[in-house]
């Protein structure tokens, strides 16, 4: 016969395991809203009685907490826009776009015009090293070496 402990989490099924191991599942089904912890055996085991008690007092102790301070717990809602930008970097995404930009300017250049960009890049970097723009110097040699590599690259081939 089923033992029913009002915890939460969509029904967790639970035979004889130790008693941190119950009151780890039982804690992790009542973070969720409508669910059930379903202690699943033949009969209570000490390991059962002992986490149903800790999840009671643990229950009991949020209770009066929540009480004394006016607090009405509630289930989290985010809207799946706000869980995807988390996943989706937006400067990243501009970062990205940016090279591969500069990367299709640079195959169409000759081997005259990829020089003069070279020297461009070499003079922005170096200013803005002396302006104390370290990340933007940064960006600009990288820019540069990627530049180099295709430059002596295509020379050789």
């Amino acid at each position: 016969m089923p033992l029913i402990c009002r915890a939460a989490r969509p029904m967790v099924w639970i035979s004889d395991r130790s008693e941190r191991s119950l009151i780890q599942t039982i804690g992790r089904a009542a973070r969720h809203v409508n669910g059930t912890a379903i202690l699943y055996g033949d009969r209570t085991t000490d390991s059962m009685r002992r986490a149903i008690d800790e999840t009671e007092r643990r229950r009991h102790k949020q209770v009066a907490y929540n009480a004394a301070r006016g607090i009405t717990p509630r289930g989290v809602t985010k809207r799946v826009k706000d869980i995807i930008e988390g996943v989706y970097d937006h400067e990243e995404a501009r970062s990205e776009l940016k090279a591969a930009q500069a990367r299709a300017r640079y195959d169409i250049m000759v081997e005259k015009e990829l020089t003069r960009e070279v020297k461009q890049l070499e003079k922005s970097m170096m200013e803005a090293a002396r302006n104390l723009e370290f990340e933007r110097a940064a960006q600009l040699r990288d820019q540069l070496k990627a530049l180099k590599e295709r430059l002596f690259i295509g020379l050789s081939a």
